[in-house]
């Protein structure tokens, strides 16, 4: 039986890569995206289906999770691909700055376990995976408002795993390293700020979607479904190995 499954910020670089894994394995996949125009065109690109969505907006969330079930009968896994990325001196981290971080990241994330829970409890199975970062297990410089989002993301996926063990629900998150993405590219465009940062990780080189959606893919299978309340590192070693 065909399973379903909802990217949510899943018109990005990981998102593609994700979607593409999961539609070759038979699956039927829904992007969802802020940018309405971005969702259309990449979901039209790869075989997906669009929905429009803030993932910051609580109600619009639930609408989202509540429209793929009645449309597709079924939702077997969710991903927060939702995010941004924000490196700066604290000092110069403005409030405006700090809460549009902790919306994009931690927000959307809460938001995406809140409107999943119901249905997929009542269903007694369901994946969720929701991403941290590196820059939550380990001190970087200038990484202060972004760890403190990201860190939130690692304790959500642990308790609502332990909330919801017990009805089949699991709940695990990814803390990649950089990834070269267009979320990224403000960090990659010259060839002095991409070298600094190649070397941050001890693999000497950045990661591509394709590092990481093969974890996605899995922890949203049944292949994985002793997996919950995990946090799982893909990023060259940076969390754990020291840099070149």
């Amino acid at each position: 039986m065909a399973q379903n499954y909802l990217l949510i910020g899943g018109g990005g670089g990981q998102g593609s890569a994700v979607t593409r894994r999961l539609i070759d394995r038979g699956a039927t996949v829904v992007i969802a995206e802020r940018n309405k125009d971005k969702a259309e065109a990449r979901a039209s690109d790869l075989g997906a289906i669009p929905e429009h969505c803030d993932a910051t907006d609580f109600g619009q969330v639930e609408d989202l999770v509540s429209r793929v079930i009645e449309k597709h009968g079924s939702l077997d896994g969710v991903a927060n691909l939702a995010g941004s990325i924000v490196i700066k001196p604290v000092t110069n981290v403005s409030q405006d700055d700090f809460l549009e971080t902790i919306n994009q990241n931690l927000t959307s994330a809460f938001a995406t376990v809140r409107a999943a829970a119901r249905p997929m409890q009542k269903a007694g199975k369901g994946s969720i995976v929701l991403m941290s970062s590196c820059a939550a297990r380990i001190g970087l410089m200038h990484h202060e408002a972004i760890a403190a989002a990201k860190g939130g993301v690692i304790s959500l996926a642990q308790t609502a795993a332990a909330s919801m063990a017990s009805k089949g629900v699991r709940v695990n998150c990814v803390a990649p390293g950089l990834v070269d993405t267009p979320m990224a590219e403000r960090l990659t465009s010259s060839d002095k700020a991409r070298e600094a940062s190649e070397s941050m990780h001890a693999l000497g080189r950045l990661g591509t979607p394709d590092d990481t959606a093969p974890l996605i893919d899995w922890l949203l299978s049944d292949d994985s479904s002793w997996v919950t309340g995990q946090c799982f590192g893909v990023d060259g070693g940076l969390a754990a190995v020291k840099g070149r």
